[in-house]
C-alpha cells in the first residue's frame, strides 16, 4: 500500500448543523447554528434550527486521543486474567506484535480507529514502532506499516499524527530480541531516513502529520536521541517519548546515567513546545520543573496507567508547573476519553484524599484543543470559525446523563456509549450511533480472530 492512497478524511461539501446544545469558548449556549464549507467551521451563531440537521443534547468538539497503540486493542479481555505486572503484560504484548503484517495491521487499526470515532475521536496520535517484518527485514516499501495504519485512519474518518518511533535497543544497555527486531532501524540515522520518506510522501495533505517519537530511555540510547530532536525541528513536528511509567525504568536510568529519565531528555534537547512525555507517572520535583520550564506537554493515560499497576501520576503539580495535560487511550483497556478526562481528577482523589483538583472545562479541554495542538492540529478542538469542522453530539436524556447538567454531564457522567452523532473534518462519520463503515463490532471480532 502506497502513499496517499485512498480517500482523504477530510469533508467536502457545506452544511448547516443546528445544535440543541453547545460547548463554545464562552461556555455552554443554547441554540447553536454551526456552518460548515468543506472541512473548515465558517460561521456560528444563535437561532431557531430552520432547515438545519438537528444535533441533540451538547456538542462539544472532537476528541483528540493524543497516545495510541492500535494493535494493543487485541489484547483487551485476554490480558486481564492472572497475576502480573507490565513486564508480563509486555510479553503477550510482543506475542500479539509478532503477527501483523501490514495487510491485517490495516484491517485491525481500521476498526479500532472506527471505535475511536464511535467514541467521539476525530484526530489519533498513532505511536508507530511495528515498522518491519518479522525478522526485522523491511518489507518492500519499508514504510508499508505507517501507510497501512493512515488509510485505516482516512477510512475511519480520522485525521492522524503518526508519530513514527525510534527503537534502538532492548532495555538500557541490552540487545534487541526476539519481536523487538522489528522495531528497530539499526540507529538514528536509519530511522532518519525511512521517517524523511513518510514526510515527503504526505507533504501537504492537511489530515496526515508526520511526527516523531523516541521510544524510551530504554529503546534509545542518549547520544542517538538529537537525530530524533533535529527532525523534530526541521519539520516542524510533534515528538513524542514514554516517560517514567515504571520504576524499575527509572532505577535502571539512574543507575546508568546518574539521571532521570526527565532529566536526559533536557540534556539532550528532547524537552520542548512540541514535545509530549507520556505517562509521566513516577516524577521528582526536579522533572516536574524541567517538564514545565521546556513547554512540553505530558499526556496521561489513566485507564492504562491503573490496568497495568503502573501508578497515579502527579497531573496537577506539572500542569501548575507549566506543563499542558492531554489524554490518551494508549493500550486501548477501553477507549473512552470522558473516562481519561475523569480518571485523572478522580485518581488524584485516590492519591491526595481530597477532591476538586480540577474543572470540567480543564478536563475537556485536554481532551479536545490542547490534545489536538500537541499532535500537531492546533487549528481543531474548539468551535470557532476557521477550526477544523469536528462536531461530537453526546446524548443528555441515557440512563447516565439524565439529569446532570453542564459540562459535568459530560465529563463526570458520560460514557463513549452516550456519544450519537459525529462530524470529522466536515464528513459525517457516525450518526445515531452508527459508524458509516457499518458495525464495528464484527469488525474488530475478525480482525481480533486473525491474530490468534
Amino acid at each position: 500500500m502506497g502513499a496517499g492512497s485512498g480517500g482523504s478524511a477530510v469533508g467536502g461539501a457545506s452544511h448547516v448543523y443546528w445544535c440543541e446544545q453547545a460547548w463554545l469558548p464562552e461556555g455552554v449556549t443554547d441554540g447553536v447554528l454551526v456552518e460548515i464549507e468543506g472541512e473548515r467551521i465558517a460561521r456560528i451563531g444563535q437561532g431557531p434550527p430552520g432547515p438545519a440537521e438537528r444535533l441533540a443534547g451538547l456538542t462539544i468538539p472532537g476528541l483528540a486521543n493524543a497516545h495510541s497503540h492500535a494493535f494493543h486493542r487485541a489484547l483487551r479481555g485476554s490480558t486481564q486474567e492472572g497475576r502480573g505486572d507490565f513486564w508480563t503484560w509486555r510479553e503477550r504484548m510482543y506475542t500479539a506484535a509478532a503477527k501483523l503484517d501490514p495487510g491485517s495491521y490495516l484491517r485491525l487499526a481500521r476498526a479500532v480507529y472506527a471505535e475511536m470515532a464511535l467514541a467521539g475521536v476525530t484526530c489519533v496520535g498513532e505511536f508507530h514502532y511495528l515498522h518491519h517484518a518479522g525478522d526485522g527485514r523491511p518489507y518492500d516499501d519499508p514504510n508499508a506499516m505507517g501507510h497501512a495504519l493512515i488509510q485505516a485512519a482516512r477510512d475511519a474518518g480520522l485525521r492522524i499524527a503518526l508519530l513514527d518511533t525510534c527503537y534502538l535497543s532492548g532495555g538500557i544497555g541490552a540487545p534487541l530480541t526476539g519481536t523487538q527486531l522489528r522495531f528497530t532501524d539499526g540507529d538514528a540515522e536509519g530511522w532518519e531516513t525511512r521517517a524523511e520518506e513518510l514526510v515527503a510522501a504526505y507533504d501537504g495533505q492537511p489530515d496526515v502529520e508526520i511526527g516523531a517519537a523516541i521510544h524510551s530511555v530504554r529503546a534509545v540510547p542518549p547520544e542517538q536521541m538529537p537525530v530524533v530532536a533535529e527532525f523534530s525541528h526541521r519539520n516542524a513536528a510533534p515528538l513524542h517519548v514514554h516517560v517514567s511509567e515504571q520504576q524499575a525504568e527509572n532505577t535502571a536510568c539512574v543507575e546508568m546515567y546518574a539521571a532521570t529519565p526527565v532529566q536526559v531528555l533536557h540534556e539532550r534537547g528532547v524537552l520542548g513546545p512540541r514535545s509530549t512525555a507520556v505517562h509521566a507517572t513516577h516524577l521528582t520535583d526536579v522533572d516536574i520543573e524541567l517538564l514545565g520550564q521546556s513547554g512540553s506537554y505530558v499526556c496521561m493515560c489513566p485507564t492504562t496507567e491503573r490496568d497495568l499497576a503502573d501508578g497515579v501520576g502527579p497531573a496537577r503539580a506539572t500542569a501548575d508547573r507549566g506543563a499542558s495535560i492531554t489524554l490518551g487511550s494508549d493500550s486501548h483497556a477501553v477507549i473512552d476519553l470522558f473516562e481519561e478526562a475523569r480518571a485523572v481528577e478522580l485518581d488524584e482523589r485516590l492519591a491526595t484524599h481530597t477532591r476538586g483538583h480540577w474543572r470540567a472545562d480543564e478536563l475537556l479541554s485536554a481532551a479536545t484543543v490542547t490534545g489536538h495542538t500537541s499532535l500537531g492540529f492546533p487549528g481543531a478542538g474548539l468551535l470557532v470559525p476557521g477550526a477544523w469542522a469536528d462536531l461530537v453530539s453526546v446524548r443528555l436524556d441515557s440512563v447516565r446523563t439524565a439529569g446532570a447538567r453542564g459540562l459535568e454531564s459530560v465529563v463526570y457522567a458520560a460514557t463513549a456509549s452516550d456519544v450519537h452523532a459525529v462530524v470529522s473534518g466536515g464528513r459525517r462519520v457516525v450518526t445515531e450511533g452508527r459508524h458509516v463503515l457499518g458495525d464495528v463490532g464484527p469488525m474488530l471480532i475478525e480482525a481480533i480472530a486473525a491474530l490468534r
